[in-house]
């Protein structure tokens, strides 16, 4: 199984929704799939589930069904990470359900990082629990695990990368996400060097994560432009992006940079499917299988069309990316 992070410490760049389409994507072109939400705010099991099941997920008390619920007897002391539940929203789509309340693990998560230089065992347990909960929460057959992470640089996001094999960054045609490729790439860097580092002092009998987070590549995403923006400054700043991804990201230096229309690293640009995208929401389903009965009819049937083709066209690059067959 292959394990992939959607991460960007900017919002605002359509990281959840990409994830949410993609999985049911791949789903529906054969691939199992596992989505993984470990972003605090819990957007991402917000838009696979219908308000009645968060309710339930989220009641007062214990909440045993998310990921909050697999990590408590860590976060309490009481033990190690209990058995994920996983909910099936398709044949071959499962997800682990986000929790608010996982942002009580981050200072657990601070505390644990220094410690595993001293070969603590508690700290790697406490280090690996999102790598554990995942394989855990797979089924046998499962082919790829997307994982949703928050904006920011902290420590659930650094133990959340630290269990992922591969990363992609979604951005935006703009200076901010221009800026925090500039931030995110020596992080990432130097994540990986010192994990592999504690690699050496960790127990033998633990599953260890690699902690690669190989860069896959970017996502450009259109949802940030503001209406009123020329199009000439959209291209200002998607024209840089290539030149910056080499050197923050993939730490090379390039004299010419290729055309984002021609970067191996582009791995699409998203078109903004404004309309569409509130209509997936009010039925509760991704953008591509909008029907005629949910509204999506006109302009809008089109629309759909084009909207399937670029993320099938997005899921196989990933999926040639990573060693997967798309059917």
């Amino acid at each position: 199984m292959k394990s992939i992070a959607f991460f960007n410490n900017k919002g605002g760049v359509g990281k959840t929704s990409l994830i949410y389409h993609l999985a049911w994507m791949f789903a529906e072109r054969g691939i199992k799939v596992l989505a993984v939400d470990l972003d605090p705010q819990a957007n991402l099991t917000s838009m696979f589930l219908e308000e009645e099941r968060l309710e339930a997920l989220w009641p007062d008390g214990d909440h045993q069904q998310t990921v909050y619920g697999v990590i408590s007897p860590i976060l309490r002391g009481i033990g190690d990470i209990a058995q994920p539940f996983v909910e099936k929203l398709a044949p071959r789509l499962g997800l682990i359900p986000g929790d608010l309340g996982l942002s009580r693990f981050e200072d657990k998560l601070s505390e644990a990082w220094p410690k595993c230089h001293n070969r603590d065992e508690s700290a790697f347990r406490t280090m690996t629990a999102f790598h554990r909960l995942v394989l855990q929460g797979a089924d046998w057959d499962t082919d790829i695990a997307l994982i949703d992470v928050g904006p920011n640089l902290g420590a659930i996001n650094r133990a959340a990368l630290i269990a992922s094999d591969y990363v992609v960054l979604p951005l935006g045609a703009d200076l901010f996400s221009l800026q925090e490729m500039k931030n995110l790439g020596p992080t990432m860097r130097d994540w990986r060097t010192i994990w592999k580092e504690l690699l050496s002092k960790a127990p033998t009998d633990l599953p260890m994560p690699t902690g690669l987070m190989s860069p896959l590549g970017y996502v450009v995403s259109q949802h940030g432009i503001r209406e009123s923006r020329p199009v000439k400054s959209y291209h200002r700043w998607v024209d840089r992006i290539p030149r910056i991804y080499r050197e923050a990201v993939l730490n090379e230096q390039v004299d010419v940079p290729p055309r984002p229309e021609l970067d191996p690293y582009s791995l699409a640009m998203l078109k903004h499917y404004r309309s569409l995208m509130s209509m997936a929401m009010d039925c509760n389903k991704p953008m591509f299988f909008l029907k005629a009965a949910d509204g999506a009819i006109g302009s809008h049937t089109q629309a759909v069309r084009d909207c399937y083709s670029d993320f099938f066209i997005l899921a196989k690059r990933i999926a040639s990316f990573t060693g997967l067959v798309l059917s």
